[in-house]
């Protein structure tokens, strides 16, 4: 049994190339064996149509995004977590890696909905024409909202509850959100298009592959890089730098890093903001499109 995670069942697929069998007879290698990953033109349309669904059920489509939204911040948290007290940095990284890495496994096995994946998702959907321009924005802009009001109603409760989170964990909290929120406008913009070219590059091969351990190891690999590789994540970061600043609204005791919720120096807002870009253009032009391209490419008859 394979992990449906949620996406449209495709009535038709592109076959993969054919093999020559010795006694010339060409087969479809994925048709005789159940786990050979799909081709990338199969993968495509797959992913192109779960975004055409999610637009085309808008009410659980919002549901799905908050749900989403509530198991990244739950990863930022359980990050933090692991990663306090550690004083090598790589070490540390290591950690909050490996303690970030199921938010995007349980995305995708449960069907929730993430808005990084949503770009590129939505983004092969208008290639492949089964998704105007509109209905893009529509998704990118409900999925945003829903993420984000998610991710900061887990981390209200969180910072309303203080215990663990207080001490030595809400000051390792205000380092990271220092650090996130400090960085020049254009390191911040790169750091999030890398983010999204390693977490859709996974999010497209765990619709590529077929069997449940492949699935889940490819989703986990794209959130554990882009945590231990410094990078910028829109939502994840609502929990980075919300769960300070929550904890110092409930607990005035607690420090915050200097972060700010508004749109200026360290704001959330602006944070918030830079990292949407540099996640569009990492999900769009670094992941959707080069699929899209290598798609058309195999389809063509020479």
């Amino acid at each position: 049994m394979t992990i449906n995670a949620q996406a449209p069942h495709l009535e038709r697929e592109t076959p993969t190339p054919d093999v020559a069998s010795p006694a010339g007879v060409t087969t479809d290698a994925a048709a005789d064996d159940p786990f050979e990953p799909l081709s990338v033109g199969a993968m495509v349309d797959r992913v192109a149509a779960m975004a055409v669904e999610k637009t085309l059920h808008p009410w659980a489509f919002l549901v799905r995004s908050l749900v989403g939204g509530v198991m990244v911040a739950f990863g930022a948290l359980l990050a933090l977590m692991v990663s306090t007290g550690v004083k090598t940095p790589g070490v540390a990284s290591l950690l909050m890696g490996l303690a970030f890495g199921m938010s995007f496994v349980l995305i995708l096995v449960s069907g929730m909905s993430l808005i990084t994946a949503d770009m590129a998702a939505g983004f092969l959907a208008v290639l492949n024409r089964t998704m105007k321009v509109g209905g893009y924005a529509f998704l990118v802009g409900v999925g945003l909202f829903g993420n984000i009001l998610g991710a900061l109603v887990f981390v209200t409760v969180c910072g309303a509850a203080g215990g663990p989170y207080l001490g030595a964990f809400a000051e390792r909290a205000a380092a990271v959100a220092a650090q996130k929120a400090g960085q020049p406008f254009w390191t911040a913009v790169l750091l999030a298009v890398v983010c999204t070219w390693f977490l859709q590059t996974s999010m497209c091969m765990f619709f590529k592959a077929r069997s449940d351990v492949a699935r889940m190891t490819f989703a986990f690999y794209g959130p554990f890089a882009f945590v231990i590789g410094g990078t910028q994540h829109v939502i994840a970061n609502v929990g980075f730098l919300g769960l300070p600043l929550l904890l110092n609204l409930f607990h005035p005791a607690a420090p915050r890093g200097g972060i700010s919720w508004g749109v200026g120096e360290h704001g959330l807002l602006t944070n918030l903001g830079v990292t949407t870009l540099g996640n569009l253009i990492g999900g769009t032009l670094f992941v959707a499109l080069p699929f899209w391209v290598i798609a058309q490419l195999q389809r063509r008859r020479v």
